[in-house]
């Protein structure tokens, strides 16, 4: 197998590892290409396992990348949230799921709190089943290190990952109600569509209309979104979509994506709202497309 095919035959892996460290499909993209140009390079004649190889360039790229990104957000505006690899409005209940299962928005969430070398840690035992033998060189740590670090990590995902095991529909359900609520600033529905220590993210990043800081509390949170429907444009269009394959709620000006938005819940009540507004993180004229459900 020559160096193109093999490398092609790792991609989808590396990718997948890469987009789970940086929460980014374009920087995801960018490790990807750079380990491409990496193995190219490299004296293959002396290299027995290319995957092992190639993981390791990724991951320790992805790494590089982590922390001067971690630098660069200092001077972020509000909270920073990672950018929506998919965003659909009516894709298939199976490939939603197993895309949800990986890379929601929630989930990549949880992986920002977590260091740079931790991260990778957790990602290559717990989301790709690397024993700590592997990981310990790929990283330049200690097996006993390696251990350290992945439970550390695992105990901080688990603290933030959601406390219910909520079907799917069911959440869906929840959701559209509190998009109804939402779109007629129904401030005692949408109180009692969230828990009372609920909290709203928003990601503006400087360029759109957002809370700078984690609100909390769910009449806090209600009073916001009855303050935006006083203001709010009558070009706004709310639909139901998919981001990153969990459903969401997705908002259009003018047929043009403008913001989009994730829950957490437990099937009654949302938890935590997860909103994207800053539109390099939407892509530029990302449009409607036709036959979506519209409120």
């Amino acid at each position: 197998m020559n160096a193109e095919n093999t490398f092609e035959a790792h991609r989808s892996r590396l990718f997948g590892l890469s987009y789970r460290l940086r929460g980014s499909r374009s920087d995801a993209e960018d490790v990807v290409q750079d380990t491409w140009l990496r193995w190219q390079q490299a004296d293959r004649t002396g290299i027995r396992d290319p995957e092992a190889w190639l993981v390791t360039a990724a991951t320790r790229l992805g790494i590089d990348r982590l922390r001067a990104a971690r630098t660069q957000r200092e001077h972020y505006t509000g909270p920073w949230l990672p950018p929506p690899s998919e965003i659909d409005e009516s894709p298939s209940p199976e490939q939603s799921a197993e895309v949800a299962e990986q890379v929601s928005l929630a989930f990549l969430a949880v992986l920002e709190r977590l260091g740079p070398e931790e991260r990778a840690a957790f990602l290559l035992k717990e989301a790709f089943d690397y024993d700590y033998a592997q990981i310990a060189p790929l990283l330049g740590q200690s097996e006993a290190n390696c251990r350290q670090m992945v439970h550390r990590a695992r105990e901080r995902v688990q603290a933030g990952r959601p406390r219910f095991d909520v079907a799917r529909e069911n959440h869906r359900r929840l959701l559209e109600r509190f998009m109804q609520a939402a779109r007629r600033g129904d401030q005692p529905a949408i109180t009692a569509l969230l828990r009372e220590d609920a909290q709203l993210v928003s990601d503006g990043g400087g360029k759109a209309v957002a809370v700078i800081r984690p609100l909390l509390g769910a009449v806090r949170i209600a009073r916001l979104f009855w303050a935006a429907y006083r203001r709010q444009d009558p070009a706004i269009d709310w639909r139901m979509g998919t981001v990153n394959g969990e459903p969401a709620i997705l908002r259009y000006r003018d047929g043009v994506l403008a913001a989009v938005m994730v829950a957490v819940s437990d099937g009654e009540r949302i938890s935590e709202l997860f909103t994207i507004a800053n539109p390099d993180k939407l892509g530029t004229g990302v449009t409607a497309k036709d036959g979506g459900a519209s409120w």
